[in-house]
């Protein structure tokens, strides 16, 4: 089986985000879709393991912030690589507390949605909360981010936690080195466009203040792919 067949079902690229109590968590996800329109419904699959999944359970409410195709893969590391129980990933990122007491994240952001959950199924490793729509807003014009433009065009991974994670194969010809703080893959054939450095560079060429672009590490916490 050709796992790879599943990366041409289409998906976006998402901030859910929840409320327990006084604190707020948010994580990235690409599977949110509309399932309903009388009223508008919607529903998102998330890992049992992550602490926005513990947030939605308690409070039975989550917002969600879409991207634009302009978000740095650093804002998408924030969310999507780093958890919300070492760090607070709201701290100095611009957000408003929305009707449900969820944050609104409102850079890097097209239109966001607060919904209230009315459902949910058990999927395994993830649960998808079923949520009827209680507001929403436009923010700024712009091309939504779509998973398959963070794959291939920002060169993404998808955290293993996700739905969608899929191990990749390793690639023959110049040595490719992963984060070992986020899996983020730097592959020399396409470098670093977004870093300043050119497809062909070899990792061993990269300038000594180099950081991983999705969560900011060193190259020092990056280990050769084997």
């Amino acid at each position: 089986m050709n796992q790879k067949a599943l990366y041409k079902v289409s998906y976006g690229m998402y901030i859910i985000s929840s409320k327990k109590k006084d604190r707020v968590n948010g994580q990235i996800a690409n599977t949110l879709f509309q399932v309903a329109s009388q009223p508008p419904t919607v529903a998102v699959s998330i890992n049992k393991k992550n602490l926005t999944h513990q947030f939605i359970k308690e409070s039975g409410v989550f917002a969600a912030s879409i991207l634009s195709e302009e978000a740095p893969l650093s804002f998408i590391g924030r969310f999507g690589f780093k958890s919300g129980r070492d760090i607070d990933k709201f701290k100095q990122i611009s957000y408003k507390i929305g009707k449900t007491g969820s944050p609104l994240v409102l850079e890097n952001t097209l239109a966001y949605l607060e919904a209230e959950v009315i459902n949910e199924a058990d999927a395994g490793t993830h649960t998808i909360f079923i949520a009827r729509l209680v507001d929403t807003d436009l923010i700024q014009e712009g091309a939504p981010m779509t998973y398959a433009f963070y794959h291939k065009v920002k060169r993404g991974m998808a955290p293993k936690t996700a739905p969608t994670y899929i191990k990749e194969e390793k690639k023959v010809g110049m040595a490719e080195y992963r984060c070992t703080v986020c899996g983020y893959v730097y592959d020399p054939e396409e470098g670093d466009p977004d870093g300043g450095i050119k497809p062909g560079t070899p990792f061993e060429n990269l300038p000594e203040d180099w950081v991983c672009p999705v969560c900011g590490a060193g190259k020092a916490k990056f280990e050769k792919e084997i």
